[in-house]
C-alpha cells in the first residue's frame, strides 16, 4: 500500500527529488571549481542537510512579484534559495566573485536578496538574521498582509544574544514567522551538547511562548508537512513557530575543514541516512517515480550545472574602480559628532 504522499501530485512529488539533486550537483560542481582555482574563498557544503532546506521552501507560497512568503536562508540553505528563485548562474558568479553577480563580487556564496522573489541572504554575524525576519514578519501583520517569513538559523548561532532577542521579541509581537533550526550536531568544531544543555531545540519554544516542533531533517516529506502545518498556523494568526530539523553535517564547517574531530564511524553511520537516497528509494517503492524519471532528472540537474558553471567562468571580474561604486553617494552629509577630533555630547 502507497504511503500518502501530503497532497502532491506526481509531479510535485518529482519534483522534490529535482531540488534535492540541484543542490548537490551544484555544491559538487562547486567543489570541482574550487579545486580548479575558481573559487578562492569558504566552500559551504549541505551534504546530509539537503532536505531541510528543499522540504521547508516547498511547502510555502513562492512568488515573483513581491507578493509571496520571504525567506532569510543560511549558508547551507541553497536548496530553499533557489526553490525562491534564486538563479544557478548567480549562485555560481556569486563564488567566484563576478563582476556580474548580483554584488558585483562585493560578496561571496548565498550573501544575496531579491525582495521581489522573496528571499533575502544571511549577513555574517550570527543571531541577527531571526531580529530582520522579525522586522519583516511584523510589517506584514501590521499591514494585514497574507504573507509568512521563515528564517533558517543553525544551533550554535541559537546561543547568540541576538537570536534570543529576535525570538522573544517575534514571539511577544506575535510576529508570523516561522524559525528553523537546523541541528546539524556541529557549531564549527563545538558539539552541540557544549552549546546548550536542552536535549531539544524545542524545549526552548515554551519558554517564550511559542510552539514548537522536532523533525527528522533527513526526511524531505516529514520536513514538508511540519512546514505545512506551521505555516497555517502561522498565517492564520498563531504567531511564531519553531521547527527543530535533526540531521548531521557530513563535511567539515567549510571545505578546509578536515574535520577531524569527528568520529569517522559516526559519519559512516549518518551516510546510511542520505536524504537523496532515502527519498529515491522512497519514490520506487511507492510506485511514484521510475527508474527512467530518476535517472533522467538526475541527468539533467547535472548538465544544468555544469552549463551554468561554465557560462559564470567565462565571464569577467570586477574592475576595480567598481570596489567604490555604489558606496559613496554625492549628497554631501556633515560629519558626525561622534567622529570628530574633540567630540562635543552637547551635539548629540
Amino acid at each position: 500500500m502507497s504511503e500518502p504522499t501530503l497532497g502532491l501530485e506526481r509531479a510535485g512529488l518529482q519534483d522534490l527529488y529535482r531540488s534535492l539533486c540541484l543542490t548537490r550537483a551544484a555544491e559538487e560542481r562547486l567543489e570541482l571549481l574550487q579545486k580548479q582555482g575558481h573559487v578562492t574563498g569558504g566552500l559551504y557544503r549541505s551534504l546530509g542537510q539537503e532536505a531541510g532546506a528543499v522540504g521547508a521552501a516547498y511547502a510555502l507560497r513562492r512568488r515573483a512579484d513581491g507578493t509571496g512568503d520571504m525567506l532569510c536562508h543560511t549558508i547551507r540553505a541553497a536548496g530553499a534559495l533557489f526553490l525562491f528563485g534564486g538563479e544557478l548562474i548567480d549562485y555560481f558568479r556569486q563564488y567566484m566573485a563576478k563582476g556580474t553577480s548580483p554584488t558585483r563580487g562585493r560578496e561571496a556564496n548565498v550573501h544575496w536578496f531579491d525582495f521581489e522573489k522573496g528571499f533575502v541572504g544571511p549577513v555574517s554575524p550570527l543571531g541577527t538574521m531571526i531580529e530582520i525576519m522579525a522586522g519583516m514578519t511584523l510589517s506584514f501583520r501590521v499591514r494585514g498582509e497574507d504573507r509568512i517569513g521563515i528564517v533558517f538559523y543553525g544551533d550554535g548561532a541559537s546561543s547568540t544574544g541576538a537570536w534570543h532577542e529576535g525570538l522573544n521579541f517575534a514571539a511577544v509581537q506575535r510576529c508570523p514567522m516561522i524559525l528553523i533550526v537546523e541541528n546539524n550536531q556541529w557549531a564549527f568544531s563545538t558539539p552541540t551538547s557544549k552549546n546548550t544543555r536542552v536535549s531539544s531545540f524545542t524545549e526552548k519554544g515554551p519558554g517564550y511562548g511559542i510552539g514548537a516542533e522536532a523533525v527528522d531533517g533527513t526526511d524531505v516529506l516529514a520536513v514538508f508537512d511540519a512546514v505545512r502545518r506551521a505555516a497555517l498556523q502561522v498565517r492564520s494568526g498563531g504567531g511564531t513557530h519553531m521547527i527543530e530539523l535533526n540531521y548531521f553535517r557530513r563535511k567539515g564547517h567549510a571545505q578546509h575543514d578536515p574535520q577531524d574531530y569527528v568520529d569517522p564511524a559516526v559519519i559512516r553511520a549518518w551516510e546510511k541516512k542520505d536524504p537523496l537516497d532515502l527519498y529515491r528509494s522512497r519514490l520506487l517503492r511507492n510506485e511514484w517515480a521510475s527508474e527512467d524519471e530518476l535517472v533522467a532528472i538526475e541527468e539533467e540537474t547535472f548538465e544544468e550545472c555544469r552549463v551554468a558553471a561554465e557560462a559564470a567562468i567565462a565571464e569577467p571580474y570586477p574592475e576595480g574602480a567598481e570596489a567604490v561604486s555604489g558606496v559613496y553617494t554625492d549628497v554631501h552629509t556633515p560629519h558626525p559628532w561622534t567622529r570628530s577630533s574633540s567630540p562635543d555630547p552637547t551635539l548629540a
